[in-house]
């Protein structure tokens, strides 16, 4: 008999966890607000909490992941996900992710609001809904409309590594932390941390004729799955309201489609999505477990 083993997590466990949520999400997309492209992100982000990625946990049955209880970014939040023949594990992921995974405030986790099986386990382990949500809207590729770049930009595709310092001021700026470059120079420049399904081709940017990128759109896709992620979109204030991330992101996801995915998913909720055709697919409730 093949026993299941829990161990803790590695760094060198991406690939397998990877799959793992590939996996998961194969057969439906319940749980496809942690997909494997969000804990990429997020496991190379540089404001992920490193030092204690030790603390999540992994089940393994014949040296395949089939259970994990990991955090986002920092210790409170957490996602517990079992592959649908191990669901009795699930009860056993929660217990072990409020042990290791908490803070000070407790521990929240997300649970698709169909999801009966896994939001009965959690009530009876403590947890309670919250206010809290998360959003998960699709788009069917079929549907995707093309929107063009204004005249004076151009499509660029940006490499993780060598684009690094660029992109990283991209995001300072799109993301609202202003416009100082010196602030930025002290507070906001960390080193690469490439990401190993990140591809450059699905990685697009609008740029000025001075070469400067000035808005992007993260789109991943991995071979096998059916659908894409998106992850992150933002433009520089400066530049907004031209069009830019409407077209480098509907460019990605062609190129996407292109690759063999049929849907796209986003988690949020802003308009600028529900513009570009994206629709409700699934409502997620935070469900938490004070100290």
């Amino acid at each position: 008999m093949h026993e299941i083993r829990f161990r803790p997590y590695t760094p060198q466990d991406v690939p397998a966890v990877c799959d793992f949520l590939a996996a998961l999400n194969q057969t439906d997309h319940s749980h496809i607000h942690w997909n494997w492209a969000r804990y990429e992100w997020m496991a190379f982000h540089p404001e992920f909490d490193r030092a204690s990625e030790g603390a999540m946990g992994l089940w393994t049955r014949d040296g395949r992941v089939v259970a994990a209880a990991l955090y986002d970014m920092y210790f409170g939040e957490s996602f517990c996900g079992v592959l649908p023949a191990y669901q009795e594990l699930f009860p056993q992921v929660l217990a072990y992710a409020w042990e290791a995974l908490k803070d000070e405030n407790g521990l929240g986790i997300s649970l698709w609001d169909g999801n009966e099986g896994e939001i009965a386990a959690a009530k009876a382990a403590g947890f309670l809904p919250a206010d809290q949500t998360e959003t998960v809207l699709s788009l069917d590729l079929e549907k995707l409309p093309l929107r063009p770049l204004p005249a004076g930009y151009a499509l660029r595709e940006m490499d993780q590594v060598a684009d690094f310092p660029a992109l990283e001021w991209l995001f300072w700026q799109g993301f609202d932390h202003g416009d100082d470059r010196a602030l930025f120079e002290r507070e906001g420049r960390s080193e690469p941390r490439p990401r190993p399904h990140c591809s450059k081709a699905l990685s697009l940017a609008a740029v000025t004729p001075a070469g400067e990128p000035v808005a992007f759109s993260g789109v991943w896709y991995l071979p096998g799955t059916d659908y894409a992620y998106v992850e992150p979109v933002c433009t520089v204030p400066a530049h907004r309201g031209k069009g830019l991330a409407g077209a480098v992101l509907t460019q990605g996801l062609s190129r996407a489609k292109a690759m063999g995915a049929q849907k796209a998913f986003v988690i949020s909720e802003l308009a600028f999505y529900r513009d570009l055709g994206f629709d409700l697919d699934r409502h997620f409730t935070f469900y938490w477990k004070k100290p």
